[in-house]
């Protein structure tokens, strides 16, 4: 196989979802100025046998971590454009140590999975997946004791945990709805938060105050298991939990404790074990609402996501800034 100057590492159907024509046309574009008719496209590493000339390599989910042996068989490479979000899994110390440019499209995402978050919301408030199951069994909906209060939006207190990209465009979703957010981020000030249309808060009063908590902080030591018995505890009986972002946050074994009673509602795109397993209670509870690790899934910011990689790549071929470059102090805060 040729060695590559420009090396996508894609599966066939995603690159299929990320770039369209004019995305593929910046490609070509950038692999020209490298010295290629085209990039060279496969969908696993241990298909290329020589790596000595690639210098830009975009990579997806799953990509073998780039230590020292693996960056041994890459003495040429100078970019890395991922076309997800969290780099953490493969970007070691040593990328930046060799002086290699990190970018990747996490904010092409955030849209989508704000929309997800904000779903799951409307849906836990206004009762729609106790209704589905109510529907579905059968049961007396004229009893309203089946699915419990129907609530508004408008003037619900909604706490949102983290700041991140989508923290932010969920943030703004909801203030365009007449909610009330409150903020948790420790990293954040009054006024900070004031700008982003929200109250900062401390973690138990964000809980104890809330009907709908939605997480969006990223997986980090400090926030393993942020969410735990003691926590959901303070939430008040009827709220819900909104999780788009990683089940590292949550403690699931607590989770599932408090849904099974039903004294709160979950709705859930992110579990410890991927896929959920058949058997697990999280599937059949009328008070949960899941879908399968995809509110980032959208035809649009796929879409986005390739342009962002492409896009990036122009600039660095014109020795422009990044614009979403990943610097080595950031990497553990990239989720």
């Amino acid at each position: 196989m040729t060695t590559p100057a420009l090396l996508i590492v894609v599966p066939d159907a995603l690159h299929l979802e990320f770039f369209d024509a004019a995305s593929q046309q910046l490609l070509r574009t950038a692999a020209a100025a490298l010295g290629e008719a085209a990039p060279l496209h496969v969908e696993d590493l241990s298909a290329v046998d020589d790596l000595s000339k690639v210098q830009v390599l975009v990579t997806s989910w799953g990509f073998p971590r780039l230590d020292a042996e693996l960056l041994d068989r890459m003495p040429s490479l100078a970019l890395v454009a991922h076309t997800g979000a969290s780099v953490r899994p493969f970007i070691t110390d040593e990328v930046f140590a060799r002086g290699i440019h990190v970018t990747q499209a996490g904010q092409a995402m955030a849209p989508a999975v704000a929309e997800v978050s904000l779903t799951f919301t409307l849906a836990l408030l206004h009762r729609v997946h106790r209704m589905d199951h109510a529907m579905r069994r059968g049961d007396d909906c004229s009893n309203t004791d089946v699915f419990g209060p129907q609530r508004e939006l408008s003037g619900s207190v909604v706490t949102v945990i983290g700041a991140s990209r989508t923290g932010r465009a969920y943030l703004s979703l909801l203030s365009a709805l007449w909610a009330r957010p409150l903020l948790v981020d420790p990293t954040l000030t009054c006024e900070d938060a004031e700008r982003l249309g929200a109250e900062l808060v401390s973690l138990d009063e964000g809980l104890s105050r809330a009907r709908i908590v939605a997480l969006h902080a990223p997986s980090l030591p400090e926030t393993r298991h942020l969410i735990g018995a003691r926590e959901l505890a303070l939430m008040p009986d009827g709220a819900g939990l909104v999780n788009t972002a990683r089940s590292w946050l949550v403690d699931e074994a607590a989770l599932l404790s408090e849904v099974r009673s039903g004294r709160l509602d979950a709705a859930i795109d992110v579990f410890d074990e991927e896929p959920l397993p058949p058997g697990s209670d999280f599937r059949s509870l009328p008070n949960v609402l899941t879908t399968p690790h995809r509110a980032a899934g959208t035809y649009e910011g796929r879409l986005r996501q390739g342009r962002i990689v492409a896009e990036e790549i122009q600039a660095w071929l014109r020795g422009s800034p990044l614009a979403h470059a990943v610097e080595p102090h950031q990497l553990r805060f990239i989720a």
